[in-house]
């Protein structure tokens, strides 16, 4: 703290309140007493279940997807590996509503795949599998950042040990790689499930808002801040309690 001069605290200041005033003037709106009955409306607790079961589904396919999409980033070198990184993590600076349109016209009726798809009878769009989907898009660069970068500062020395004493691919990464960058996987699969769980403007244009099948809480929020204010606020209270308790987790497992 001595080594840094003393104008940075005005800043970092200003920045920390510019970040805490506006959850602080949310909290305030909160009606405490009926904040019981607001979060335990039908709709709310079927908004709050349909988010927590397809988030948690999302941050699982973004460890299966984002694991090995990171191995490949961070351990191979071939031509054009920075235009793939880049493109990996479009959906991070791409806006909601265009990544939801594009997952529109590949798994839409009438989308690249969805077409084939809809010939098997089988329909993504507007359906909960339609959430995970538009989930995991958003959340899956969130995975690859995190774990690339703990890949690369491992370095492969670990893994070239293992390998001169005769263990197969498939053991190091098993029981060397993972093992080292284990943190960064978790925070990584935290983040992804923080991203997914507040995600809207993909899953609104590629699932729909229904009840129980797509409707998740941002959804939710958003519909009851137009008919009932006060529910709004609550919930959207609830999200962020939410959402700080995974900060707080993601903050721990970073500093083991």
């Amino acid at each position: 703290m001595r080594s840094l001069p003393r104008w940075v605290l005005v800043p970092a200041l200003l920045g920390g309140l510019f970040v805490l005033l506006p959850l602080m003037a949310m909290a305030t709106r909160v009606h405490w007493g009926d904040l019981g009955a607001l979060l335990t409306s039908d709709s709310s607790l079927a908004a709050l279940r349909l988010s927590l079961k397809t988030s948690a589904t999302s941050a699982a396919c973004c460890v299966l997807l984002g694991v090995p999409m990171s191995l490949l980033l961070a351990r191979s070198s071939f031509p054009g590996l920075s235009l793939l990184r880049s493109l990996m993590l479009i959906p991070l600076v791409l806006p909601p509503v265009v990544g939801g349109i594009a997952l529109l016209y590949t798994f839409g009726r009438q989308g690249l795949i969805g077409q084939q798809l809809e010939l098997l009878g089988v329909q993504i769009a507007f359906s909960t599998t339609a959430v995970v989907l538009a989930q995991t898009f958003v959340a899956l660069p969130f995975l690859v950042i995190s774990l690339e970068g703990a890949l690369r500062t491992a370095g492969t020395r670990y893994e070239a040990a293992a390998a001169s004493l005769g263990a197969r691919p498939t053991r190091v990464l098993m029981q060397v790689t993972l093992p080292l960058v284990l943190p960064a996987l978790v925070s990584g699969t935290v983040l992804s499930f923080a991203r997914a769980l507040g995600e809207f403007g993909a899953t609104i244009t590629f699932a729909g808002s229904l009840q129980g099948t797509t409707r998740t809480l941002p959804l939710e929020i958003y519909l009851q801040r137009e008919t009932d204010p006060q529910a709004a606020v609550a919930l959207s209270f609830l999200l962020m309690i939410v959402a700080v308790a995974i900060i707080a987790v993601t903050g721990r497992r970073a500093a083991l």
